[in-house]
């Protein structure tokens, strides 16, 4: 059963792939914001996989993030959430990122339990 209150954790080594000159979204070798975002998505994932049902997984559907400090390539960024609502199948988490010198960006993100395989197929009904 999921419920208010699971905490998760992630950590990366910032490489040259995660930056934002390679992502597109700015022309600095620094931690990509888009970067910061999948690792926060990822965090919050893992986090409640454990609680989850056989043949259940969960997919992000909103994020409200800031990045208020940029961080060079080799740095740790470590990633905090924990889960501060559950309705029905919807779950929203609170995410802190941080570097080895201080924070450097938050906010909350959604995510939705589904039913993976129903949740494919109209994924796929699409290429129809």
């Amino acid at each position: 059963m999921i419920e208010t209150g699971i905490k998760g954790k992630e950590t990366m080594v910032v490489s040259e792939n995660d930056t934002a000159r390679v992502y597109g979204s700015g022309t600095l070798d620094v931690f990509a914001t888009p970067a910061m975002v999948a690792l926060m998505e990822k965090t919050c994932l893992n986090s409640v996989a454990p609680y989850l049902e056989p043949g259940e997984g969960t997919v992000g559907t909103l994020l409200h993030v800031k990045h208020t400090a940029a961080t060079p390539v080799g740095m740790t960024v470590t990633v905090d959430s924990e889960l501060v609502e559950v309705d029905r199948r919807r779950l929203v988490f609170e995410v802190k990122a941080f570097d080895e010198t201080g924070a450097i960006g938050e906010g909350r993100h959604e995510r939705f339990v589904i039913q993976t395989e129903k949740f494919m197929a109209k994924a796929n009904d699409k290429l129809k």
